[in-house]
């Protein structure tokens, strides 16, 4: 089986603040087996892991059966080498061999340029110590400016070996994007995604008709302009995701797909229960129908 199932932590943030190794422990008996965790405080990237020590949490997800699979990390960890490194070091001894950019913000295509740089060279970095970069994707990234969207931008400006993709298929529907063409257009750069789903109600699905194409888009409008009723569990709302797993389904390389809930009107450990039993299921079918096919 090539598709693997996981969760980003992210889903579960405030679960993890108030009891981390019991929300850990809810996430196993779940059924969930691959972690995405997010490290967005550079200075003390610990604290998003209740300030355990490397060694002391891989033994806890050892004895919890989970594997941390990836990482969130803030881009201004590569404003000092030093950091970096410890960084690296650290999620090496979890176990993960691929970090995500979380988030980024641009003004302009020179800003769009300089990100492009940043990250070849920390991702040459991260490959030579066994890590593989991944850019993780809101609705910002299909803005466009001289006539490209910064996506694009990012993917020509950038080295295929050096610098894949995490797809995050609901930000794309919300840029006006259809995952399911611009998945099979990454191709093999996409080793990632990221699945939440779409209520039906929303009105606005294209946040540019909203707010304009040519607002700058900061932290502060993404929030503002995103409400917590605009997200749903997979297999509650409108998004195609039978369809957006057949075509992430392209090699015979391990492939993850993280159910990511930005936020939920639900209990946060109800939501993240939904969403395993529906995205499970559809992946079991996936791969017995795939069995069958090759027989």
């Amino acid at each position: 089986m090539s598709l693997r199932l996981g969760l980003q932590l992210f889903s579960v943030r405030d679960s993890l603040k108030k009891d981390f190794v019991g929300t850990l422990e809810q996430i196993s008996k779940i059924g969930y087996q691959n972690l995405e965790f997010y490290f967005n405080n550079k200075d003390n990237f610990k604290e998003q892991a209740d300030n355990l020590e490397a060694d002391q949490l891989k033994k806890i997800l050892d004895n919890l059966g989970l594997n941390a699979v990836s990482a969130h990390f803030n881009p201004t960890f590569w404003d000092s080498k030093k950091t970096l490194f410890e960084f690296i070091k650290y999620v090496k001894t979890l176990g993960i061999s691929r970090l995500g950019v979380a988030i980024a913000f641009f003004k302009n295509r020179n800003d769009v340029l300089h990100l492009a740089n940043q990250l070849n060279t920390v991702g040459k970095t991260l490959q030579e110590n066994g890590i593989t970069l991944y850019y993780h994707n809101h609705f910002q990234e299909f803005q466009q400016f001289k006539g490209e969207s910064v996506l694009s931008t990012l993917l020509e400006q950038t080295e295929p070996d050096l610098v894949k993709v995490e797809f995050d298929t609901y930000w794309a529907i919300r840029a006006g994007v259809d995952p399911i063409p611009y998945i099979k257009k990454l191709g093999e750069r996409c080793g990632m995604l990221h699945q939440k789903d779409l209520p039906p109600h929303i009105q606005s699905v294209n946040l540019f008709e909203k707010i304009g194409y040519d607002t700058e888009i900061t932290m502060k409008i993404l929030q503002e302009n995103v409400k917590k009723d605009e997200f749903t569990e997979t297999g509650s709302g409108i998004m195609d995701i039978p369809s957006i797993i057949e075509a992430f389904n392209k090699t015979q390389q391990i492939q993850y797909i993280f159910v990511e809930q930005d936020q939920t009107l639900k209990d946060p450990i109800q939501s993240i229960t939904i969403s395993f039993d529906y995205m499970s299921r559809l992946i079991e079918n996936f791969d017995s129908n795939q069995t069958k096919n090759m027989l």
